[in-house]
Formats: C-alpha cells, sequence, structure tokens
C-alpha cells in the first residue's frame, strides 16, 4: 500500500514509515491540487486532517480523512480504516526520505555509539541519504508503541 500524507499528519507519516510502508509527505504550502495529482500519479492513498482536500479529493483517489488530533489517534484510526499492520516491516524504510534500507557494511558498525554496538543487532544503511540505522533503545521504544498500536 502506498500513502500520502498531508503537512498536518507529517508525525504519522513518520511513524508509517517506521512501520515500513511507502509514505511520502506534503511539503507546507504545497496547493491542494498537486497533492492529488500527486497521488494519481503515484497511485497513492491520501491521509488528511483537511476536510476541504478531502472533499475535492474524494472520487479521484482513495481518501482517508482522519479527524484525530494526537498520533495515537490517529494511528488507531488508520488501522480500522486500512487495515494497517503496524507491526508490518519495522525499520525498513528511512524515517527523511522513505528510501528502502540496505544491510550497512560492517565496516560501518564503528560510527555506532559504543553502548548501542554492544547490544549488537543489524546496521542498516539508507543509500539515498546516508543515514545509518542501529537498534538502540530509542527502537525498542518505537516497537513497543507499534505493537500497541496493532493491538485490539
Amino acid at each position: 500500500m502506498r500513502l500520502f500524507c498531508d503537512e498536518m499528519l507529517a508525525r504519522l507519516g513518520r511513524w508509517l514509515r517506521a512501520a515500513g510502508y511507502d509514505t511520502a509527505l506534503a511539503e507546507g504550502g504545497t496547493p491542494d491540487i498537486a497533492l492529488i495529482a500527486r497521488c494519481v500519479t503515484e497511485q497513492r492513498v491520501l491521509l488528511t486532517r483537511d476536510r476541504h482536500l478531502a472533499a475535492v479529493a474524494d472520487g479521484r483517489v482513495a481518501v482517508v480523512h482522519l479527524a484525530e488530533s494526537d498520533v495515537a489517534g490517529q494511528a488507531r484510526a488508520l488501522r480500522a480504516a486500512l487495515a494497517i499492520d503496524w507491526q508490518y516491516a519495522p525499520f525498513t524504510r528511512c524515517l527523511i526520505d522513505n528510501t528502502p534500507l540496505d544491510p550497512a557494511p560492517p565496516k560501518m558498525a564503528t560510527q555506532v555509539p559504543q553502548s548501542s554496538r554492544a547490544a549488537g543487532g543489524s546496521l542498516r544503511l539508507c543509500r539515498a541519504c546516508g543515514r545509518l540505522y542501529w537498534p538502540g533503545g530509542h527502537v525498542r521504544r518505537m516497537l513497543a508503541r507499534l505493537a500497541e498500536w496493532s493491538a485490539p
């Protein structure tokens, strides 16, 4: 499933990326018609809190209008609306640019803080931006949140 978040849902969009979903984020100030055109061209589901944008886009693309203001509420509503599995493929996409992550070369382990290196785990690399990902404490906390949003 390919998703597109308007600028009001950028935080939710990053969480969708963390869960492994191909999620594009709107840039601030982009006209509604351009957002809709991108969704049509890229065959994406439009996620929005903007009632006007949802109404204009309806019939042109699949739209999910989220009324919730907090990310946890949005995550639960999205699970109900699209059967989102928040544990789909965690940490397989770059949180910054949405690129699928590749295994990092072993020599990059020296770039990981010593305390995290001792914990072990696989390193992943974004080939587009060069960002290195490793399974530190923040990953455990994020996985717990994703599991919470997956619970019925």
